[in-house]
Formats: C-alpha cells, sequence, structure tokens
C-alpha cells in the first residue's frame, strides 16, 4: 500500500461504524466511507464535537449538519502546495489527500528528468496532480468535464504562487479532447487520468470503466511522446484490483516502451489505531 503519510494538515484521527474523523486543518469533519466495515470502538466527545458532520441518505445522497460554524471556504497546505477546501453536497472536500503519495512521486519523477517534462491531466477534478506536477516544473494541461471544477483548480494554482506556470485549463469532454489531440500531433511526456466508475459522453455515449478503460488507455498511447516518463491510473472503482491496472499498463505502455511497473492500494494512516485506512487504487509506468 502507497501511503500518504507526510501530512501536517491533514489527519484521519479514528475510524469506525462506517465512518471517519478527520482535521482538515484546524476544521474537524465527520464522514462516511464505504471501506470502514469494522465498528467503532468508542464514540468519544471527539467524535461529537466536530464542525460538520455528513449523513447519508437512505435514499442516496446526504446532507451536511453543520455543529459550528465554519468558513465557505479555507486552505490546507502539503509541503509547498496549497489547496482550498470548501465542503460539497456530495461529502467531499474538494481534495483527495491520499492522492498526495501520488503528487510526491510524480514531482520527483518531474524533477529527476532533468529536462522540460509535458504533463496531460485527465478528469483532472480540483487539481491537485496539476499543482504538484506544475510545482515540479513541468508544462501542464488539465482538463475536466465540469466547469466549476477547472475553476476551482485555477484557485489551487494560484494559492500556490504558480500563476506564472505554464498551466492550460481545459473545460471538455475527456475523450473527445484526447481525440482531437491525436488529430493534432500533440503530444505528452507524462499523462494522470483518475477515470470515473460511469458516466457519458457530450453524445450520450455510456462510460463504463471496465468495458471503457482499456480502449481509452491505447488513444492515450498515440497522444504519448518519443520519451515518456510516466503513466499513472488512479481509481476509486469497488471491486477492480491493482494487477488489472498494472495488466492493462503492461500491455500498452510496457508493451511499446519497457520501463517499469508498479500497483496497488494507496491509503491514509489512522491515528487512534496505528492502522492505515485504504482509499483507492493505483497502476504507474515509468521510464
Amino acid at each position: 500500500m502507497y501511503i500518504a503519510g507526510d501530512w501536517k494538515d491533514y489527519e484521519v484521527i479514528d475510524t469506525g461504524g462506517g465512518e471517519k474523523l478527520e482535521r482538515w486543518g484546524d476544521i474537524i469533519l465527520r464522514r462516511p466511507d464505504p471501506q470502514i466495515i469494522w465498528p467503532l470502538a468508542n464514540e468519544t466527545a471527539k467524535w461529537r464535537d466536530v464542525h460538520g458532520h455528513y449523513h447519508r441518505s437512505s435514499a442516496g445522497g446526504g446532507q451536511w449538519e453543520m455543529k459550528k460554524t465554519i468558513p465557505d471556504d479555507w486552505k490546507i497546505s502539503y509541503g509547498k502546495l496549497k489547496f482550498h477546501l470548501r465542503p460539497t453536497n456530495f461529502k467531499h472536500t474538494g481534495l483527495f489527500p491520499e492522492q498526495a503519495a501520488n503528487w510526491s512521486w510524480m514531482m520527483d519523477k518531474i524533477a529527476g528528468a532533468n529536462r522540460p517534462i509535458s504533463v496531460l491531466n485527465l478528469f483532472a477534478y480540483t487539481g491537485g496532480a496539476t499543482v504538484a506536477a506544475a510545482s515540479a516544473g513541468a508544462s501542464v494541461v488539465h482538463v475536466d468535464a465540469a466547469k466549476g471544477m477547472v475553476q476551482w483548480a485555477k484557485e489551487n494554482i494560484q494559492l500556490s504562487g504558480l500563476s506564472e506556470r505554464p498551466v492550460r485549463f481545459i473545460t471538455d469532454d475527456v475523450f473527445k479532447f484526447v481525440q482531437r489531440e491525436q488529430r493534432r500531433g500533440s503530444k505528452y511526456d507524462a499523462i494522470i487520468m483518475d477515470p470515473p466508475s460511469y458516466g457519458r459522453g457530450p453524445g450520450g455515449e455510456m462510460w463504463k470503466l471496465e468495458s471503457s478503460l482499456y480502449p481509452f488507455l491505447e488513444s492515450c498511447m498515440e497522444i504519448m511522446s518519443d520519451r515518456p516518463l510516466f503513466m499513472l491510473i488512479n481509481s476509486y472503482t469497488t471491486g477492480i484490483s491493482p494487477t488489472v491496472l498494472r495488466n492493462m499498463l503492461s500491455m500498452t505502455m510496457g508493451k511499446r516502451y519497457g520501463g517499469k511497473l508498479t500497483s496497488g492500494e494507496i491509503g491514509l494512516p489512522i491515528t487512534s489505531s496505528g492502522m492505515n485506512l485504504p482509499c483507492g487504487i493505483l497502476g504507474r509506468w515509468e521510464a
């Protein structure tokens, strides 16, 4: 498991009963987590003394119960990277802190390449990986279909003092964008992707990770440079093994370029128990 254990502004304080207790800077939140199927040993006062508690609805979705006043927007840092946070209607805060394990890895790869590196970040959300790659010296193209998420990513770049870095923000369907980049002859040294489990394209095309990811990987192969540095796939789709991502990368990037393949779970340390909380999976190809 790849553990994001270097946080100072974020902490999983405790877990149990399908929920996690987290510290985001000075803000304490209580949120559901489907991986936490063990019981809560003791619902101490710290579990009740929170700023916000997200309650799942039996009908789907859920809502925040704010117990203390919090800012509409607050900030945390990971090293020199800075991020805006705000609670969303879907329980999230705009950042997946376990991804710091990937940020550190890609920053080392980019800084150690000793040459200009161009990065394509697909399904790029609020731009955690975009901020990391730009901070390490890469030029980045950030693509997401949600206009609000792209704007949030711009705010994170500005907050981290990287406004002068060569970062292009694209609000577009990821699949159509990759096809157009093929026709334009665009090339990238590194590609990052965090594809959803399900989705629909602009023409109503159905995306299902199990059947759509491999052909999409093949499309991305056509816009890799002659000297690719890495490809990173993140997934939060339940039921998919890290070995599946490794096999797909072996059949695409590994077959064409050789290189090194790794895969595994990604997670966060739990302060109270010393255990680790699994949060998703990854597959990495690197030169």
